[in-house]
């Protein structure tokens, strides 16, 4: 059985639901430490042809806080957000197809941050047809002041898995020895490199999975996510 962990992303990058769909019980932390510079509230959208950013405002809080101590903003306004959606990907061919799950994910009621992310990944999981089994990682029985590696070797224990798989940036973080005296296969993801008609030229990589899913039909989508990646 496989497991993968990730930090809640909001509409994140292709490469997130390839975790997905590479495992059968997909982690999302939150009670792991809110990150500034992260990509927890914000990504990547293609407007005119480049990157911009857009972003969920937060209530001003204590910089040690879990990511489920952070509250959305009184001053984030969901209208606006889909309006610059709209703006950005009107002509997109998909357009029309699509906006109505934005829609429904960006005005969920959920003032929480992580609930917010998390009941988007939800839908979106539903959307792409992916099968693995979405927790929290809170609601697993271990003992949470675990950091790093070991709290990833413990997580995979608490749900019987076999195999842990990882971006390719863990890299650097985990070591394959001290998984298998574990009885455990570590083994990372490599997202291949998808290109798609945009709205501009050169092509934009790597941007919220809101801009493949404007430019893609869904039978494309989810070939993308289910196919175009590696586990070495």
């Amino acid at each position: 059985m496989k497991l993968a962990i990730m930090q809640p992303y909001f509409f994140p990058y292709i490469g997130y639901f390839q975790l997905m769909a590479a495992a059968d019980v997909f982690i999302v932390y939150d009670n792991i430490q809110y990150t500034k510079k992260g990509w927890i509230n914000r990504n990547r959208f293609l407007l005119n042809g480049r990157d911009a950013i857009f972003t969920l405002p937060l209530s001003k809080a204590s910089d040690f806080l879990d990511v489920r101590g952070r509250t959305l903003a009184e001053s984030y306004s969901r209208a606006d957000l889909l309006n610059k959606l709209q703006g950005a990907y009107r002509r997109a061919p998909y357009f029309d197809a699509v906006f109505p799950l934005l829609k429904t994910i960006v005005n969920d009621p959920a003032n929480n941050l992580f609930d917010y992310i998390f009941q988007s990944l939800e839908k979106l999981k539903d959307y792409f047809g992916l099968g693995c089994q979405l927790r929290i990682s809170s609601s697993v029985d271990i003992d949470h002041a675990l950091r790093g590696q070991d709290k990833v070797i413990e997580l995979c224990h608490a749900v019987n898995a076999s195999t842990y798989v990882n971006p390719p940036g863990g890299r650097d973080l985990y070591a394959s020895p001290d998984f298998l005296q574990q009885g455990l296969e570590l083994r990372f993801l490599q997202p291949g490199k998808i290109e798609y008609p945009q709205a501009g030229k050169p092509f934009v990589p790597w941007l919220s999975i809101i801009d493949i899913m404007m430019f893609n039909d869904i039978d494309e989508i989810k070939r993308l996510i289910t196919t175009e990646y590696e586990l070495n």
